[in-house]
């Protein structure tokens, strides 16, 4: 007698199961939630998004901290990211190459840093989103000794905080 018992709350227990699966049929019900779309990609308003969009760094001249066309144009893109995200705060962060007292350094990197601020504030960005830090010759995008090594070494870095 147990054994048909258990049988059949097994029996009803499985059917109950059944009866409440939605079965995919192709035809569309309106509700959204079922289906999610599918992304690939970096997440929208991340770091990730703002490198693969519009470019993180802009590069310098040597012993410069005005900011070339390149830079400009990389800017522009930057602050037009950022109006798209009004609640993605930054930090720009100035960087040189090795060459240099590391006084110097660190004081040329805030000029870099403070130029792409000000840049991208004179284009709509407010200045409470964006913060500046100067690491000098202290974090080198490329570690190499020559011309090319340097080049890529002296930039101001946009990250998302």
């Amino acid at each position: 007698m147990r054994l048909h018992l258990v049988a059949a709350l097994s029996a009803m227990t499985f059917l109950t199961a059944c009866a409440h699966k939605k079965v995919d049929t192709g035809a569309s019900t309106g509700d959204a939630t079922l289906i999610a779309p599918q992304t690939s990609g970096p997440v929208p308003g991340s770091e990730a998004d703002l490198v693969a969009s519009v470019g993180d760094r802009v590069l310098f001249p040597f012993n410069q901290s005005g900011l070339t066309q390149d830079a400009q144009a990389t800017l522009l893109k930057q602050a037009a990211w950022l109006a798209k995200y009004p609640q993605v705060n930054i930090e720009i962060a100035g960087n040189c190459d090795d060459r240099g007292t590391e006084e110097y350094n660190i004081a040329l990197g805030q000029r870099r840093a403070n130029a792409a601020r000000d840049f991208l504030v004179a284009h709509g960005v407010a200045s409470s989103r964006i913060t500046t830090i100067s690491y000098g010759k202290d974090r080198p995008t490329d570690p190499g000794d020559d011309e090319s090594a340097w080049a890529q070494n002296r930039n101001a870095i946009t990250s998302v905080k």
